[in-house]
């Protein structure tokens, strides 16, 4: 989910026109006059390996530098620089740093510390060393050069650069990326040191909108004294030129001259927020960064847009706008924060600056547009990015040589990456620099958190991988190198499973792996079982029988002819104690449920080895919304909650920002357990806080929305959250036997009624408990043409007020899938004929459009149709056959089906 190294880490994205959805897209590119003039293949994306070179063994780290002799150092928060030595493949430390990195106020996260690290342009002959950091002793943000002697930094060689105030004991935004371009110019990002959540005790806050609050005494949620001033070095990328004594001149070309007062001759860039990480292409001197940018959620006519994270691009000396402006300059307005009253929205091409704040220049120069800017929601400008939380990056220029470790396809592209989404792109620009396209990079590549990307001497990106959890020591952290396969390619997996993830002694394990040889070979399997145990075998399946009680990490490691390999993720699985198992029982109807037509239920709960604790079992119904009938997952689905729920965080950005038990940047998930164990509507709650966003529960740290993803799926999520609480007897909020009068659904997010059992076991010595849940889904007996899915001879088109099916052929069908027919009388149909004089008949058959006709009637009744109770589930077509008056042929918009009750 989101937040704040924030806003640490926040803000990029691209996308337009792209090749995810293409496997082999025939591409044709007009990027830069190097690029060939004809079509070539996307490169299979599975070529693409990430090799570790060092993980597990780092603490924060924030940037990395790839030295001449494949050496790198890697600079860390906390104020280690490490080093990662290429021959003996070992990380040791290269010095330490005295930095500032943790408040003294409580509930405050510092984002500060040993932030920016680059190699000089001549490292090999000067052995210099550039950091951008926080000193323990001064409230200032410096850069400093030193020297690298035999793998050490010499803390005496320090010459300080530069440095600038900054305000500590708030919390946030630091930029602190280092880069030189071509012509040796180095160029360092700056944060604009403002706090970006809601004063406390305040009537009117920010709200996750541009903090311009100028009011005496609340100076830190002012920007406009960082950002927006033109004589302050924060929340700026500056660009000088460093001497050989360790002082600096300033280049020509940058945004103010020398000789004003109120101008700071350093800025090359201003107007930002996080400017976290940096580039420099390093043929055309273009600057790149990924801004992290604010929290609101939705647009607001009083304070202005909502927040944005954006990718951009300076060709030359400007001001990209924060935080007068966000994304596509889009403007903000003046807010007075005494009474709530907003002013006017501020202008682009010629923004002021008046806050009793600002030092400098009142009149700013014109704002630029971010290059690529995208929200929490899904971007319609840039759809490629997805959705969720934001913290945006900017690689390098990728360019090609006759000696290129990757095709040349990606010759003059910019790669970009993404913080908490973790994934990487490749952006084609045409010869100008504007962007043309965006697709995804390495895309079978896993990161976690990817925080740095450099390219080495060898030509072969390096990434360094924060891993997912914040200000923490995180076993994902890592150096990672990513090659490309010209020849063999490592086995691909698909996913492993295991038949039963829990068993009595002696328990017996079948696992199974779906794996493949994209080059056709024959595959071997290790399978590690935990605690020392391995097996090896030449098939995908493992049947193996633990005899001794525990928690057992399974996973396989596939292995082609060549020794490529590739790992499956871990599964838990319990010896000694065995999920239990919950049925639900309902007599009637299996797919519908009907308004005011009882549905009788009865819960059965088994738990082998012990006895069921009545008080164990929770019964809940709700509504929920189904968007098709399979997609509403109808009928039972029992599984071991702990893999449904717990699998759905871990494929979403949740895992970043929450642990477990551990703490990290937002509140541990057994912790909000515990928090609402007794609260019934737990599960409805914390999901709407996951969709919509939250601030201010656990502390100044807002959690991101996600709008993007599905209430059913973030449903499982959050009752996985809340099993982690039920250590105490639950009492059950229905009762094991009972009847259920189901209303009318009122609107579309109430479409499917949901039955749900839960029942945790309690555990065995040395084991934890075990969670069950089983769920039964009804859908409305209404069903909406939006609905429908599968048809033919209709044409979908959103007309009065909604999606309608229009029959534009004499003929068609329509079909719903699996449905059980029990208890059925027939259907009934809301139509709307363009031609109200003609009409056609229905014919209603099984499994298939020329399948057995189980009913028939013209358009204009309800059809009756022959009960069917098999117990089986069946796939009902309608077909439809129109009439003709004349040479007119009539036009039929279906509207809804209803599924009429025996």
């Amino acid at each position: 989910m989101k937040t704040t190294f924030t806003l640490l880490l926040s803000a990029i994205a691209l996308i337009l026109i792209s090749a995810t959805t293409l496997n082999k897209k025939v591409y044709e590119s007009k990027a830069f006059d190097f690029f060939p003039k004809h079509k070539i293949d996307t490169p299979d994306q599975d070529r693409f390996v990430k090799v570790t070179l060092a993980q597990g063994e780092f603490t924060e780290p924030t940037e990395m530098t790839i030295l001449p002799n494949l050496d790198i150092l890697v600079a860390q928060r906390r104020g280690e620089v490490l080093i990662y030595k290429n021959q003996t493949k070992k990380i040791k430390e290269a010095g330490k740093l005295d930095v500032y990195f943790k408040t003294n106020t409580p509930n405050v996260n510092a984002e500060e510390g040993l932030l920016g690290m680059a190699a000089d342009p001549k490292f090999a002959v000067n052995k210099y060393i550039y950091l951008f950091y926080s000193p323990f002793d001064k409230s200032v943000n410096r850069l400093s050069r030193f020297k690298l002697v035999n793998d050490q930094i010499v803390k005496e060689s320090e010459k300080i650069v530069l440095e600038f105030y900054s305000q500590r004991e708030i919390c946030c935004h630091t930029g602190g990326s280092i880069a030189f371009g071509s012509d040796n110019l180095l160029y360092v990002s700056t944060g604009d040191n403002s706090t970006p959540f809601d004063a406390p005790k305040q009537q009117y806050v920010n709200k996750g909108y541009a903090p311009l609050d100028n009011r005496k005494g609340f100076e830190q949620y002012d920007s406009r004294r960082s950002a927006g001033n033109t004589n302050d070095l924060r929340g700026k990328i500056l660009r000088i030129k460093v001497n050989e004594d360790g002082t600096y001149s300033i280049p020509e070309g940058n945004l103010f001259p020398k000789d004003n007062p109120k101008t700071r001759p350093e800025i090359y860039v201003m107007g930002n927020r996080n400017p976290y990480r940096i580039s420099v292409d390093q043929k055309t001197n273009f600057l790149y960064w990924g801004e992290v940018g604010p929290d609101a959620t939705n647009d607001d006519p009083l304070r202005g847009p909502r927040g944005y994270d954006e990718m951009n691009q300076a060709r030359k000396a400007g001001n990209f706008g924060w935080p007068l402006f966000i994304g596509n300059n889009y403007p903000y307005k003046a807010y007075d924060y005494t009474n709530g009253e907003n002013g006017n929205a501020f202008d682009p091409q010629s923004p002021i600056n008046n806050s009793p704040n600002n030092t400098g220049l009142e009149k700013l120069p014109p704002a630029q547009p971010a290059y690529i800017w995208y929200p929490y929601g899904e971007s319609k400008e840039f759809p490629q990015v997805g959705a969720g939380g934001r913290t945006a990056m900017a690689g390098p220029v990728y360019y090609a040589t006759a000696n290129s470790p990757y095709p040349t396809y990606y010759n003059g592209k910019l790669i970009i990456y993404e913080w908490v989404r973790g994934w990487v792109k490749a952006v084609t620009m045409n010869a100008q620099g504007d962007y043309v396209s965006m697709e995804p990079f390495m895309a079978n590549v896993s990161l976690a958190a990817p925080i740095d990307m450099e390219l080495g001497p060898d030509g072969k990106i390096y990434v360094l991988e924060y891993g997912k959890g914040w200000f923490s020591k995180n076993p994902d952290a890592a150096i990672t190198r990513i090659d490309y396969l010209k020849g063999n390619r490592p086995p691909a997996i698909e996913r492993l499973s295991i038949a039963k993830p829990s068993g009595l002694l002696p328990y017996k394990m079948m696992a199974t792996v779906i794996a493949k040889d994209p080059d056709g070979g024959p595959l071997k399997y290790v399978w590690n079982l935990g605690k020392g145990i391995t097996k090896t075998t030449n098939t995908p399946t493992l049947t193996y029988t633990f005899t001794k009680k525990g928690e057992y990490p399974v996973s396989v490691t596939v292995i082609d002819n060549s020794k490529a390999s590739a790992k499956s993720q871990v599964i838990p699985v319990y010896a000694g104690n065995e999920h239990p198992t919950v049925a639900i029982n309902l007599s009637g109807n299996k797919s519908f449920y009907f308004p005011n037509k009882t549905i009788d239920y009865k819960v059965l709960v088994s738990d082998k080895g012990a006895k069921v604790n009545t008080n164990r079992i929770y019964i809940s119904n709700t509504y929920t919304e189904g968007t098709d009938l399979a997609g509403a997952q109808l009928g039972h689905q029992q599984a071991a909650q702990t893999l449904v729920g717990k699998a759905l965080m871990l494929k979403s950005d949740c895992s970043t920002c929450h642990k477990e038990s551990a703490v990290s940047i937002g509140p541990a998930f057994d912790k909000i357990a515990a928090k609402y164990k007794n609260d019934s509507k737990a599960v409805d709650y914390l999901a709407s806080k996951v969709i919509g966003g939250s601030h201010g529960v656990w502390g100044e740290v807002p959690m991101p929305a996600h709008p993007a993803m599905k209430e059913a799926e973030v449903k499982k999520i959050t009752e996985w959250i809340m099993t982690l609480g039920n250590k105490e007897a639950v009492k059950a909020s229905l009762p094991t036997l009972g009847k259920i009068v189901p209303a009318t659904a009122a609107d579309k997010k109430k479409t499917v009624f949901t039955l749900k059992a839960t029942y945790t076991d309690a555990g065995a010595a040395g084991l934890k408990p075990l969670t069950t849940t089983n769920v039964i889904n009804l859908k409305s007996n209404i069903i909406d043409a939006d609905d429908i899915k599968d048809f033919e001879g209709f044409e979908r088109k959103d007309i009065y007020g909604g999606e309608k099916l229009i029959l534009t052929k004499d003929n068609g069908w329509i079909a719903i899938k699996n449905v059980d027919l029990t208890d059925i009388s027939g259907f009934s149909y809301s139509f709307r004929n363009l031609d109200p004089e003609s009409d056609g008949e229905i014919e209603i058959r099984l499994d298939d459009s020329k399948g057995i006709m189980i009913g028939k009637s013209t358009f204009r009744k309800a059809v009756p149709i022959q009960i069917i109770s098999d117990g089986k589930q069946h796939d009902i077509y309608f077909v439809f056959k129109t009439l003709k008056t004349g040479d007119k042929k009539k036009r039929t918009i279906i509207q809804s089906i209803t599924v009429e009750p025996k």
